[in-house]
C-alpha cells in the first residue's frame, strides 16, 4: 500500500504564482465562519431554530450542550454542517420541542452559557446535513507584508476565474493526519490494529497529557490511560472506557459514536478524493479540473448532479461560451463507496488505481453494521463569490484580510493553501489541538 499524499505534496491550480507564507488563527477572531441558510424560519412548527456563536468548540459539543440545556436526545438536535473549532463560528440547530410553552425559560438557561445566541425562532423542519447555502468566510493572515495584498489578489483572481481546486482539507485527516487509515482499519473490520492507532501513536505535537494516555494505552493500562486523555476528546475516551471494562476490542469499537466512525469513513473516502484530484492537477495526460473528457461524470453546480460525458458531449460543454467555461459544469471524482457512480474509460481507471493506492478493493466498500459507505461524487472545483482581499495593521500587528464565500462541502483551507503555498503556520496556541477539528461544510 503506497502512502496517502501528504498535504504539503497536493498540487495547486496556481503553481506559476508565488505564495505569500503566513501565519492565521493567532486569535479566533482572525478566522470567522458565517454559515449561509438554505431557507428562512417559518415562524411556527414543533422545532425550534436557533442561530448560535461558538468559538473554541466544535459542532459536537454545541450538539451535546443542547442535549442537556433542552433535556431531549441528540437525535432531536438537528445541523446542517460542521464548523471549525477554532475559529468564530456562526451556525444553525434545530431541537425539536413540539410544546413552545418554555421556550423563554429554556432559551434563557442556554444564554447563561459560553455560547452566544443571535436569534431563534420556529420552524417546522429538523435541520438535516446540507440543509445550507454555503459559508461566508472572513479570514486575517498574520506574519505577512501587508503589501503583499497585491499577490494575493492575482491568486484570488485566478480561482476565481478557473474554480478552486475542491481538495478536502486536512481537518478531515486529523492533527496526526491518521483519519483515514483509522477509517480504513474500521472498513476492513481490523478492530485490534484501528484501536491502536487511535488511542497508541504518540504525535510529537500531542500535549502532556495525551502523549501519557498514548503511553498507557501501549502498557494496556487503560485506566491510567483514561485518567490521563483529555476530556475533550470523547471518542476515544468512549473506546478506552469500554477497553477497560474488559470489553472485546470489536464492542468498544461499536461503543464510538456513529457519527464519528461515520466521520471516519468520510475521511477515508476523502483521502482517496484528494489523490485523484492531485492526478488530475499533475499529469500531463489528464485534461486538468477546467475541462471534460470523454468518460467524466460531469458536475451540474445547481442540481448538484451529475450527466455521463461522451467525446461529443465534452467537444461542446468545453466551448468557450459554454458550461464549463462559466463554472456551471465540471468534473467530478469519487467518494468511494456502495452505490457510487463510476466514471468510465481512462477517467474510471486513474479512480480505481487511486482506491488501490489507499489498500483497499471495490469490494472491501460494502461496510456493515460497524461502518457505512455510501458513495457519492464530490466536484472537482468549486466556485469561489465575492472575494475581498485588503492588507492593514491593528493592535495584533500586520495582516492580509481576505474574504469570500464557498459552496457547501468545500473547505476555506484549499483557498488559503493557494495563496501561501503551504508556507502557512497554524498557531493554535489558546487551546489543545482536536484530532477530530472539522471544517466548515
Amino acid at each position: 500500500m503506497q502512502g496517502t499524499i501528504a498535504k504539503e505534496q497536493l498540487a495547486y491550480l496556481t503553481t506559476d504564482l508565488p505564495g505569500i507564507g503566513g501565519a492565521i488563527k493567532h486569535r479566533p477572531e482572525d478566522f470567522l465562519v458565517e454559515e449561509q441558510p438554505l431557507y428562512e424560519p417559518t415562524g411556527s412548527g414543533e422545532h425550534l431554530l436557533m442561530c448560535i456563536q461558538k468559538q473554541l468548540r466544535s459542532t459536537s459539543d454545541v450538539v451535546r450542550h443542547l442535549s442537556s440545556v433542552f433535556h431531549v436526545s441528540k437525535r432531536e438536535i438537528g445541523y446542517a454542517g460542521l464548523k471549525d473549532k477554532h475559529a468564530v463560528s456562526t451556525q444553525h440547530f434545530t431541537v425539536r420541542l413540539p410544546d413552545p410553552g418554555r421556550d423563554s425559560e429554556l432559551l434563557d438557561q442556554f444564554n447563561h452559557t459560553h455560547y452566544k445566541l443571535l436569534w431563534a425562532q420556529r420552524h417546522l423542519n429538523k435541520l438535516k446535513r446540507g440543509h445550507l447555502a454555503g459559508n461566508r468566510f472572513v479570514i486575517k493572515i498574520r506574519e505577512v507584508d501587508p503589501m503583499a495584498a497585491v499577490d494575493v489578489r492575482r491568486v484570488v483572481d485566478r480561482l476565481v476565474a478557473h474554480g478552486v481546486p475542491n481538495y478536502v482539507g486536512y481537518q478531515r485527516f486529523g492533527y496526526r493526519a491518521v483519519n483515514h487509515k483509522i477509517g480504513r482499519l474500521l472498513l476492513l473490520g481490523k478492530w485490534q490494529e484501528m484501536l491502536d492507532l487511535m488511542l497508541g501513536h504518540p504525535h510529537e505535537s500531542d500535549h502532556l497529557p495525551t502523549r501519557a494516555a498514548r503511553e498507557a494505552y501501549l502498557k494496556k493500562d487503560y485506566a491510567a490511560a483514561l485518567a490521563q486523555l483529555p476530556r475533550h476528546l470523547h471518542h476515544d475516551r468512549q473506546a478506552l472506557d469500554a477497553l477497560r471494562q474488559g470489553k472485546t476490542p470489536q464492542d468498544a469499537v461499536m461503543t464510538i459514536s456513529t457519527q464519528q466512525r461515520t466521520f471516519f469513513i468520510s475521511a477515508l473516502q476523502s483521502a482517496v478524493f484528494n489523490r485523484v484530484l492531485h492526478h488530475r492537477l499533475t499529469d500531463p495526460s489528464s485534461p486538468g479540473i477546467d475541462r471534460l473528457t470523454e468518460g467524466d461524470l460531469a458536475w451540474k453546480h445547481d442540481k448538484r448532479a451529475v450527466f455521463a460525458v461522451d467525446h461529443a458531449t465534452a467537444e461542446l460543454e468545453n466551448q468557450p461560451d459554454q458550461r464549463v467555461k462559466r463554472l456551471e459544469v465540471s468534473p467530478s471524482g469519487p467518494m468511494w463507496g456502495a452505490g457510487m457512480l463510476k466514471a468510465d474509460g481512462v477517467v474510471g481507471q486513474w479512480e480505481e488505481q487511486a482506491l488501490i493506492q489507499e489498500g483497499l478493493a471495490e469490494s472491501d466498500l460494502q461496510g456493515g453494521p460497524h461502518a457505512k459507505a455510501p458513495g457519492d461524487r464530490r466536484p472537482m472545483r468549486v466556485v469561489m463569490k465575492n472575494p475581498d482581499v485588503s492588507g492593514g495593521v491593528d493592535e495584533h500587528g500586520p495582516y492580509i484580510r481576505l474574504a469570500f464565500d464557498l459552496p457547501r462541502g468545500s473547505f476555506a483551507t484549499t483557498v488559503l493553501r493557494e495563496i501561501t503555498k503551504n508556507t502557512l503556520n497554524h498557531t493554535q496556541n489558546y487551546h489543545a489541538p482536536s484530532p477530530q477539528a472539522p471544517a466548515a461544510d
